[in-house]
């Protein structure tokens, strides 16, 4: 894992917790495959040191699709198809910036910029969904939002559904941090609320307004 996001998690590794969940998932290794690859699961910290992040969006669970899954919430590797609720984060991107959908789902170029792209849960069984939840995971990326938001100020947190809504109480109100909430792009509730939400266009607002660099959300250009 990247030093800064090492350093500010020491104690989690530490923990009774985390041996226990780095147990489980040597079993799950024995029996399943797990997504995604050993190497990619930090992904989203790896991309988005600690005092690089602008931006946070948060997922749940990994793809459990054959090569989806490269550790980037709501992200998929190149040459896969996008899924829907990209494709919908992609409709609204047009409707809020006039960004044309790109022709791959791979958001790593956001997440360079400072868009850090965290699951609560970092790990999957191929084919079954929600399968790692409940194992510290949870624990681990809480902690990882809490912190965040403790040592630095003015990020922007976009929490889209109820599950990433329910993160709001780990962060600091006190860091001058902009929390953004929508329905989550799904197809059964981006028409409830999220398309329309230009949550896009706010985050860079807010961002130019305290005096940092706004992020490219066009992967067209990148």
């Amino acid at each position: 894992m990247e030093q800064s996001w090492k350093s500010l998690l020491k104690e989690e590794f530490e923990s009774d917790y985390f041996s226990t969940l780095r147990e489980f998932l040597v079993e799950e290794r024995k029996n399943h495959i797990i997504y995604p690859p050993g190497s990619l699961i930090f992904k989203a910290f790896d991309e988005t040191p600690v005092p690089k992040v602008k931006a946070v969006i948060l997922g749940q669970d990994p793809y459990h699709g054959e090569n989806q899954a490269h550790g980037l919430c709501f992200s998929v590797n190149d040459g896969i198809k996008i899924p829907p609720s990209l494709k919908n984060i992609y409709k609204e991107l047009d409707a809020d910036l006039g960004i044309q959908e790109p022709s791959s789902g791979n958001l790593t170029a956001w997440a360079k910029q400072g868009v850090l792209l965290l699951n609560a849960t970092l790990t999957v069984r191929k084919a079954n969904a929600g399968s790692h939840q409940g194992k510290g995971w949870e624990q681990f990326t809480d902690t990882a939002i809490r912190k965040l938001s403790d040592e630095r100020t003015k990020l922007v947190f976009l929490l889209w559904g109820k599950y990433a809504q329910n993160k709001e109480s780990l962060i600091n109100k006190n860091n001058g941090h902009l929390i953004l909430k929508a329905p989550h792009p799904s197809p059964f509730s981006a028409y409830t609320g999220f398309l329309g939400c230009k949550h896009f266009s706010q985050s860079n607002a807010f961002l130019q307004s305290n005096g940092i660099e706004p992020i490219n959300w066009n992967l067209n250009t990148q």
